[in-house]
């Protein structure tokens, strides 16, 4: 299970399908309908938050907005909340990690598309989460083989894009 912490104008479309049935699967633990992954790590920030079924319905409708901009259709009745108005505060060690994460990933599953990203300068977070100084969280699965370094590119808030990007790069 990937809740991604980056925007998800950045996954690939396999990646967008499988961050929101990932997100559903989520939601479906955090209302306690399943035994499975009731302990997974990624749900950690989720449950810490005041009320975790906003939260999650926060970031499922996000991704179904990216999916509609890209002319998919998934299905918004499924999400089992309304959104909460507050974020969820996200260290930049995490963002970046993610984002070298995903970059990896891609470059396996959608060689363009990695290309693609490699232009991006600031990354921008998913909007449920409010970017705060600190490193990869305790609970991330880190692989044993090291991520290329971030540095201090990535950026809490929208940045502008080269137009060389993709349209479903873009907001």
């Amino acid at each position: 299970m990937r809740l991604w912490t980056l925007h998800p104008q950045y996954l690939d479309a396999k990646g967008l399908v499988a961050c929101w049935r990932e997100a559903l699967l989520a939601q479906k633990v955090l209302r306690g309908a399943t035994q499975g992954y009731r302990n997974h790590p990624q749900l950690l920030r989720f449950r810490a938050f005041p009320d975790p079924m906003s939260a999650i319905a926060s970031f499922l409708y996000e991704i179904a907005a990216e999916a509609k901009r890209r002319g998919y259709r998934f299905d918004e009745k499924k999400i089992a909340s309304k959104c909460c108005n507050s974020k969820i505060r996200e260290t930049r060690g995490q963002l970046e990690y993610e984002w070298a994460h995903l970059k990896r990933k891609l470059k396996q599953r959608a060689p363009q598309v990695a290309r693609e990203l490699s232009m991006v300068k600031n990354v921008r977070a998913h909007p449920l989460f409010r970017i705060i100084a600190g490193d990869v969280r305790d609970w991330e699965k880190k692989p044993n083989q090291s991520l290329e370094p971030m540095a201090r590119s990535v950026t809490p808030r929208a940045a502008h894009e080269p137009r060389q990007l993709p349209p479903w790069l873009t907001i």
